[in-house]
């Protein structure tokens, strides 16, 4: 450290303007901030430097649209445990689960293809293949997508043929478990669906069952998972209701892939999901979303769907998206 000297002109004149202690308080200053600047170094580069961890790598965020099952929360909640598995094995690569407030807002995430992976309903499968997305997987067992009607067991209805004049609710129109297959039931029990019934689209699954205990509807049509859900999450009403009808299961849920995901991610994803019911934890995962597990599929796999479609529309009505 070099030394200093202070200016005997400026000492003085301090002298001379300020009493001795205020004008030795002000030599301190002045001099202290000399020495403390000429104390500093610039900082040296040093090269490499090797530590105990690696450098953060950087991840590219993946979305994963799931429909409206449940309520967007409930949705995240079930899901996301899904999302930090893959997450937790994939490098580079975040996932995150996309949830929607209904089906309208849902569909319109596959047509602007919004999303790298999806989980649509069969019917929905069918659509997003027009918009460049592909099954990679089937989530849940075929015999467990079918439609279920739900009840008051203080209700008096015990016959399809009896709901004529009475509101049935669904949670939208193109819900093909919880809506159209109920539907297409209704349609060869008897019932003229556009006329014999008033058709209430109430946006979620939870709502369809909630319209029928609030006696808003006589008559809710949902289908296994979010029925089983509600039953842990509402005990007390589900306790007042009942399953009172079923319909005939179709091939189940898909998983689908947006067509510009590198085949490398896609390929791991459907490897990891395939595999999900082998491990405890990929088991802790699946109960959590009311799923038995994934299976190997392809579009073709959904063939069934498309013909199945084609009926409907021919004898009870057309399916659109506004």
């Amino acid at each position: 450290m070099r030394v200093i000297s202070v200016n005997k002109t400026i000492f003085t004149k301090l002298l001379k303007c300020f009493d001795l202690k205020v004008g030795l308080y002000f030599v301190f200053i002045i001099t202290l901030s000399i020495v403390n600047s000429s104390c500093k170094q610039e900082p040296t580069y040093k090269g490499p430097q090797i530590g105990d961890y690696p450098l953060t790598q950087a991840t590219k965020t993946y979305h994963f649209a799931i429909h409206p099952l449940h309520n967007p929360a409930k949705l995240v909640e079930e899901y996301q445990p899904l999302m930090n598995y893959l997450s937790e094995r994939i490098e580079g690569i975040t996932f995150k689960t996309e949830a929607s407030r209904d089906y309208g807002r849902f569909e319109e995430k596959y047509k602007s293809r919004k999303d790298e992976f999806i989980l649509p309903n069969p019917w929905q499968t069918i659509q997003a293949m027009d918009n460049g997305y592909n099954v990679i997987a089937m989530a849940g067992e075929s015999k467990d997508f079918k439609g279920i009607f739900i009840v008051r067991k203080d209700g008096i209805i015990n016959k399809p043929i009896n709901l004529k004049g009475s509101a049935v609710s669904y949670p939208s129109p193109t819900a093909l478990a919880a809506c159209i297959m109920p539907q297409y039931f209704l349609h060869t029990s008897g019932i003229n669906v556009s006329k014999d019934i008033e058709n209430k689209y109430v946006g979620s699954q939870e709502s369809s069952i909630m319209n029928v205990y609030l006696k808003k509807s006589t008559v809710g049509a949902t289908w296994p998972p979010p029925w089983r859900s509600f039953q842990k999450d509402h005990p007390k009403e589900a306790s007042a209701l009942e399953v009172i009808w079923e319909t005939k299961s179709l091939i189940n849920n898909s998983v689908m892939v947006r067509d510009n995901v590198p085949n490398k991610i896609k390929d791991q994803v459907s490897i990891l999901l395939n595999g999900l019911h082998t491990s405890k934890q990929g088991r802790e995962i699946l109960v959590g979303m009311e799923t038995a597990r994934f299976y190997i599929a392809t579009n073709k796999s959904y063939d069934t769907v498309k013909n199945y479609i084609k009926r409907f529309e021919r004898e009870v009505r057309k399916i659109e998206i506004e």
